[in-house]
Parts: C-alpha cells; sequence; structure tokens
C-alpha cells in the first residue's frame, strides 16, 4: 500500500505527541529536538508509533524507499509517493536555512544535489517535495505545518536565473583563475605559491510557512499543538483516501479541512485553489 500526507494527517489527528525529546529519548531513538522531530514525521507516515523497534524498521522500509542526511536533500521519500524534507526551528518567526539547496517544487532523480543511495532507491523520475516544518521550544513541539514546494516556493528558473547571473558576475572578475564548479564558483591559485583556491558557495533560506501563508492561517498561541496543511486542490484530487480526513473531521471538532486560495509563487496576482487542514491540541 502507498503511504501519503494523508496517512500522516490522521495518523498526527490521533497521536498527537508534544514532548518530542522525552518521548523518543526514552526509546533510544533520538537525544535533541531535531532527530526527535525527524522520528515522529517518520512515525506519521508510517503509523509505527507502537511498534517495538524490529517491527518499526521492517514498516519504515516498506513506507519509505530512503531515508536520507542532513548533507543532502531529501531527508526521506515515501515508496512511490513524495519527498519529504524536515525543517525545525525554535524560535516563532525564524526562517528556515536551506544552506546549499534552494527551495524546490519538486525533486529529481538526475539532480546533483542528491545522493546515489537516493538515485537508486527506486524506479523514479521526479517527486513532489513536501516540506515538513517543525517550531520547537524547550524540546516542546508548539506548532507543525505541512506544505508542498509547489504553492511554497518559485519555480526552479527563478532560482537557477540569479545563480547564473551571480556566477556570472563572479567569473567576468579580472586577474583571477575560475575553475568549472557546480557551485557559484571556485577561484583557483589565490595565493603566490598557488596553493590557495576561493570556494564561493550559496547559501540559501526562506520564510517559514507561518510567515508566508499568514492571510490564510493564524496560530493560537494558547494551544499546546497547532497543525495546519495545505494541498493544493490538483494535488488533492490525485491522493486516495482523503475521504479518511472528511470523515475524521466530522467526527473530531479540533480538525477542520477548509477551501481556501492561495497566491501562486510565481505570480501573486493568481490565485490557487487549496485545501487547508487544521487541527490543533488544547
Amino acid at each position: 500500500m502507498q503511504h501519503s500526507i494523508v496517512d500522516a494527517i490522521v495518523n498526527l489527528v490521533e497521536n498527537p505527541v508534544t514532548k518530542l525529546v522525552s518521548e523518543y529519548h526514552s526509546r533510544n531513538r533520538a537525544n535533541n529536538a531535531g532527530d526527535a522531530l525527524e522520528e515522529y514525521v517518520k512515525d506519521l507516515f508510517a503509523g509505527t508509533f507502537k511498534m517495538r523497534e524490529d517491527e518499526r524498521l521492517e514498516k519504515l522500509e516498506e513506507v519509505f524507499s530512503y531515508l536520507g542526511n542532513n548533507s543532502n536533500p531529501p531527508d526521506a521519500m515515501l515508496r512511490g509517493g513524495d519527498a519529504i524534507e524536515v525543517k525545525k526551528i525554535e524560535t516563532l518567526d525564524a526562517s528556515l536555512a536551506l544552506n546549499s539547496s534552494y527551495p524546490k517544487h519538486v525533486i529529481r532523480a538526475d539532480s546533483p544535489m542528491i545522493s546515489e543511495a537516493c538515485r537508486n532507491s527506486e524506479n523514479w523520475a521526479e517527486k513532489d517535495m513536501l516540506y515538513v516544518v517543525g517550531s520547537v521550544h524547550n524540546n516542546i513541539l508548539k506548532h507543525l505545518v505541512m506544505v508542498y514546494g509547489l504553492d511554497y516556493c518559485a519555480s526552479e528558473s527563478c532560482y537557477l536565473r540569479l545563480k547564473s547571473h551571480i556566477a556570472q558576475g563572479v567569473n567576468a572578475i579580472d586577474g583571477v583563475e575560475f575553475a568549472a564548479t557546480r557551485e557559484l564558483g571556485r577561484v583557483n591559485r589565490v595565493d603566490p605559491l598557488g596553493v590557495t583556491y576561493l570556494r564561493i558557495r550559496g547559501m540559501w533560506g526562506i520564510e517559514n510557512p507561518w510567515n508566508v501563508f499568514r492571510y490564510v492561517y493564524q496560530r493560537d498561541m494558547r494551544r499546546k499543538l497547532n497543525f495546519m496543511c495545505l494541498i493544493n486542490e490538483s494535488k488533492w484530487n490525485r491522493l486516495t483516501g482523503t475521504e479518511r480526513v472528511i470523515d475524521l473531521s466530522r467526527k473530531n471538532s479540533r480538525l477542520e479541512v477548509v477551501d481556501v486560495k492561495i497566491k501562486d509563487p510565481d505570480n501573486p496576482a493568481r490565485l490557487n485553489r487549496a485545501k487547508m487542514i487544521k487541527f490543533s491540541v488544547c
């Protein structure tokens, strides 16, 4: 069975965890809030909360084709489904640090930014990128959001165009020796001996989703946990099992599914239809 964001939403409503570190440290799965958040996200998609560790590992292998590291995006890939990038912030208005990787609508198997293990994890060409962001304070998960890159950031051409312009400007400097690189630039033979080089790297960041989508969603700071998810209409219609979320919202008053319109990241004058799923813990 292919797992999706629908499973994550249902599992979150049924298993809301706020004390991340104490919960996952007690099971020897994480020692810090960032690792604990990633383990929680795995459990949300795989439904592995109450399993023994050996059973959980087998289930994770069934659900995920790839579980990554901090050096290369993504953090995880659902087998036959989306790619997932998990980010933790500690203050309410903090931006997300993406480092050398600009934000993405999708991730492709031919991308030079992914690892070989990711590339060869299954037979795939392209996956939608899902950003999962947790606001964690004093090891307590206060806010969680899930949003697709298609609705969150501009198309790849926007970032590649800027990267290209910067690289061209750097390469136009007289009197220095440049080398081919996947980064913005590399200058060789900086010193008289010709043994020093300079790497020029981009450090990307993006405003957190709560700030980006504040025109349709505001967090209730009185709640122990606020969850919000945005899924554009096209993606929602392609997902299977969405009726599970609708049915659950009829039984649980703290879960809402709302029709909203969100700005197109490539053209904010255009509004796209989307489903907003909201849930809170009192």
